[in-house]
């Protein structure tokens, strides 16, 4: 993005805006991280700003382990108990069995003896509820696989947190 003019490098001591060809030939201090190029040290840009867009990319989680405990929060979806996650199992709500589909809409977190209690069932027929209905999730940073803090980032967040306007 920054080769192609789509971007421009913020340099995160002094806020100040550089475009590729002049990022490029400043040198890293010391201790600031580098990408050995074959025959010169380039910085490692911390903070990239568009010049301009048309529209935020769509984000769409993926249908993971991982993420389905993020969604219930580690909790099972008919009792509300929080066992460890290895007591906690993924349960078909509509079971494979009867036609249900592994997908966010059929699967939830069920502790072991509420999966044992419900078996082959469907919830109402197990005289079972559920404390919420699945639902596929809307994309939020807490779904990215490895959350990344950089402190220079800090300032950048907590502005647009403060300064963006907040809408009904």
């Amino acid at each position: 993005m920054v080769w192609n003019e789509a971007a421009r490098i913020v340099d995160t001591n002094d806020y100040q805006l550089y475009e590729w060809d002049d990022w490029v030939k400043l040198k890293p201090d010391g201790d600031e991280p580098f990408i050995q190029a074959v025959s010169s040290r380039l910085r490692i840009p911390e903070v990239i700003v568009l010049n301009s867009f048309d529209r935020l990319p769509v984000a769409s989680v993926s249908f993971s382990r991982r993420n389905l405990f993020k969604r219930d929060q580690y909790m099972c979806q008919y009792c509300g108990c929080r066992p460890s996650p290895d007591d906690l199992t993924i349960d078909h709500v509509l079971p494979r069995s009867q036609g249900g589909a592994t997908s966010w809409d059929n699967c939830v977190l069920a502790c072991v003896d509420c999966n044992h209690r419900k078996g082959n069932n469907d919830p109402k027929c197990a005289r079972m509820k559920l404390l919420k209905v699945p639902a596929k999730p809307n994309w939020n940073p807490s779904y990215t696989r490895y959350p990344i803090k950089i402190e220079s980032w800090s300032k950048f967040i907590s502005q647009a947190y403060w300064d963006s306007e907040l809408l009904d």
